[in-house]
């Protein structure tokens, strides 16, 4: 009779290796795959440096090496006496740090730089003078416009000054009993006239039509010293008064300024 198997023996015990066809080459797969990734992602962050990155990565590492005893210039300087970290000269009172390195990296000719610099200096100084010139060309245009501005007020204040001494002259002639004025226009005419005009009104047509050559403030200045002569009035205080000692008493003067 065959002996039975233990079942606590190595043979139930122990696990067998994984021996399933295929396995270790998909691994071996995987890895180099792995490999190639890896590969290509450092190649790639290689490859976005640009050769002047580079360059200029190599020059400030050499840069940033101190000179050794393998350098000649440095040997020579040794023998003399020198040590690293002093200062040249014979006293001590040169420089410590060496000339800064300028390495020219463009294609460009020599003062290309220079000149680029000039130009764009250039650029900035007519730019800021167009700023200029227009700041104050709008400073001149703005002044005009209340120059002018200020030219209307003063001319429809003279209008109204005017008006005003035209109704007041009508008035005071008319109760002196005074039926035509000293000059046409020393009244205000009537907004409506009749199409038949007397001879007496062309005369007075004729008066305004001279009159024309007078400026606003010359017939303001006429017809308010009329005022006051005749009168006795000033249109600015509003006031006939009784005689030529109480006017010149009394009105602060013939001008609408003396008023103010």
């Amino acid at each position: 009779m065959a002996e039975e198997e233990d079942y606590m023996s190595d043979s139930f015990i122990n696990v067998q290796d994984d021996i399933r066809p295929g396995l270790p080459v998909l691994r071996q797969i995987r890895e180099a795959r792995r490999k190639e990734e890896k590969r290509q992602e450092v190649n790639l962050k290689n490859r976005q440096k640009s050769i002047k990155q580079e360059e200029q990565e190599r020059r400030d590492t050499g840069l940033k090496k101190a000179l050794g005893c393998e350098n000649k210039g440095f040997a020579l300087l040794q023998k003399m006496g020198y040590k690293s970290g002093q200062a040249l000269g014979k006293s001590g009172d040169g420089i410590v740090e060496p000339i800064p390195l300028n390495v020219k990296t463009g294609k460009s000719g020599i003062g290309h730089e220079t000149l680029l610099k000039r130009k764009a200096e250039e650029k900035l100084e007519s730019y800021r003078r167009k700023i200029h010139m227009k700041s104050q060309a709008e400073e001149k245009a703005a002044e005009q416009f209340r120059i002018r501005l200020k030219n209307k007020q003063d001319e429809m204040k003279l209008e109204g000054d005017l008006r005003r001494s035209q109704r007041a002259c009508q008035q005071l002639d008319t109760q002196k009993n005074i039926q035509v004025p000293r000059e046409a226009w020393y009244w205000l005419r009537p907004e409506e006239e009749t199409e038949e005009e007397t001879e007496e009104e062309k005369e007075q047509d004729e008066d305004e039509y001279k009159s024309e050559d007078l400026s606003v403030l010359e017939k303001l200045q006429i017809l308010t010293s009329y005022l006051r002569e005749e009168h006795l009035y000033c249109i600015w205080c509003g006031t006939a008064y009784e005689d030529k000692e109480d006017l010149s008493s009394n009105c602060p003067g013939p001008t609408s300024a003396d008023h103010d």
